[in-house]
């Protein structure tokens, strides 16, 4: 279980010594902190709500959400207030039927998540995808924090791709199937490889930012007539 901070240490510890990219990942920005989702059917609605929208606009979403659901989201309570009610907190048209699906398939125990966290990884992916608005990265995700699946590749994610690019100092982005090739050798561990290039990424990215806000402003050279 990734989701386990000793866990997700101890298999960064290993890829480590196989790897001196993750090495130096490691002694640039440290180890990450584990992303603990508590497993069930809240988990991934927040994941659906969260796919192509900033992370602040996702917790908003989700904070509104909760509320409407007198703070706890579940299948009856999201179903009870159906499309409009999505809308109403901030969800498009779209998210709002995707979310209904799964939520209408929770009640009827056509999604059952005893079951599906008993099932291996394929086999979650693949119940997971059958339903409208779930691909592979919604699958993969969910499995990587909310199952804490610990061999899991998400490798369509934007993020991803662009912290294997720094990483490997490439001119390119790798596409997924060359980021799939450059993760076989993390195996059994590519969730906490994931885990550690997200917060390379990140870390990273934010430093640029600092950096750019503490430059001083260039002078116009501009003349006033």
């Amino acid at each position: 279980m990734i989701n386990a901070p000793e866990i997700l240490k101890k298999h960064l510890g290993i890829l480590r010594r196989r790897d001196k990219r993750l090495s130096h990942a490691i002694k640039t920005v440290g180890f990450p902190g584990p992303r603990t989702q508590t497993p069930g059917f809240g988990t991934l609605i927040r994941i659906i709500i969260d796919q192509q929208v900033s992370t602040a606009a996702g917790a908003a979403i989700w904070a509104k959400l909760q509320r409407a659901c007198a703070g706890t989201v579940n299948p009856k309570r999201v179903v009870a207030l159906g499309e409009t009610g999505l809308r109403a907190v901030g969800c498009s048209g779209q998210k709002a039927r995707y979310i209904m699906g799964v939520s209408a398939a929770t009640v009827d125990s056509t999604l059952h998540f005893g079951k599906l966290h008993k099932a291996e990884d394929i086999a979650v992916r693949e119940t997971l995808i059958a339903f409208n608005g779930i691909g592979e990265w919604t699958a993969n995700i969910y499995l990587m924090f909310g199952m804490g699946r610990p061999d899991v590749w998400p490798a369509g994610d934007l993020a991803l791709q662009i912290g294997v690019q720094m990483l490997h100092g490439l001119k390119k982005r790798p596409t997924p199937k060359e980021l799939d090739k450059i993760a076989e050798q993390w195996k059994p561990y590519r969730s906490s490889a994931a885990v550690l290039i997200w917060h390379y990424y990140t870390t990273h990215r934010a430093t640029q930012k600092t950096v750019a806000k503490k430059r001083p402003a260039k002078k116009s050279s501009a003349k006033v007539s």
